[in-house]
């Protein structure tokens, strides 16, 4: 079955749109069928795959508003796995700023908050992972995001302030389960910009599995300049420099992530259950 996952969190710099982009390539190169779906306005995840929002004809804001079917809008992106002859291919539905007036738009529009997942029927079964990359508020699009998905990846920074703010987006997506998509839940807490030669970051993580317990993935993303640097150059970390500390840390965390679904299919209790 196909695996939705939101990655949320109302809290800017939390590194949504990497883990979005890197997790989703990391998977594509473990033999995974992935879309990205870029639900956030600035379109850093459409930048983030080489491609210009503002060059952007079609995107997920003419999906919204005027209900253009999905297949219209999909880009595929086909690469070279590094130091080898596979080909590897990653699909994303693109981002501008256009989207940042869809909330207006969308308000009289009867069934506002599935507004996405009605669109994505006729091609959901055609991957194995949708990975959708949350704006950073508590919004309509975030909102569409947690009525489509199934599960929720919720990327934290290891700093003072990471838990400041998460009780409203867990009581968010606690109403949306209530409410109207009773499949969703929190299936995986991500620590980000982690150094483990800084007490605050490992204080924090430590506060952090208090608090998400077995959620909280045993792959922690370090710091690192590189992961940084890959946006601009319009790739995924594995691409622009697949030694480097953020290419093996999302290699390992999407081998966290098909483990954990090998284990429920045996079923097992592990923390996507």
């Amino acid at each position: 079955m196909t695996r939705v996952i939101a990655i949320a969190n109302q809290k800017g710099g939390t590194g949504k749109t990497t883990c979005t982009v890197n997790l989703g390539f990391s998977l594509s190169k473990n033999k995974k069928r992935v879309l990205i779906i870029d639900l956030d306005p600035q379109g850093n995840a459409t930048t983030h795959l080489g491609i210009n929002p503002y060059e952007v004809e079609k995107s997920i804001y003419e999906v919204l508003v005027d209900s253009l079917p999905v297949k219209e809008v999909i880009r595929s992106s086909e690469v070279l796995n590094f130091g080898t002859s596979e080909l590897l291919k990653l699909d994303v539905i693109p981002s501008n700023i256009e989207l940042s007036g869809a909330e207006i738009e969308l308000v009289n529009t009867v069934g506002r908050e599935t507004v996405l997942r009605d669109s994505l029927k006729g091609v959901k079964n055609s991957y194995d992972y949708i990975l959708i990359d949350c704006p950073p508020s508590l919004s309509l699009l975030t909102l569409n995001a947690l009525t489509t998905a199934s599960e929720v990846f919720i990327p934290m920074q290891t700093e003072f302030f990471a838990l400041d703010g998460i009780r409203k987006l867990l009581d968010t997506i606690d109403i949306v389960k209530k409410r109207i998509n009773k499949n969703l839940r929190i299936t995986g807490v991500i620590l980000t910009l982690y150094d483990n030669r800084k007490n605050i970051c490992k204080d924090v993580a430590e506060k952090v599995k208090e608090f998400f317990k077995d959620k909280v993935f045993e792959t922690k993303i370090r710091d690192n300049v590189k992961l940084s640097e890959a946006p601009s150059y319009g790739k995924p970390i594995s691409l622009y420099d697949p030694k480097s500390y953020g290419a093996l840390d999302y290699e390992a965390l999407a081998n966290e992530v098909l483990n954990h679904e090998k284990d429920r299919l045996r079923g097992k209790s592990t923390p996507v259950d």
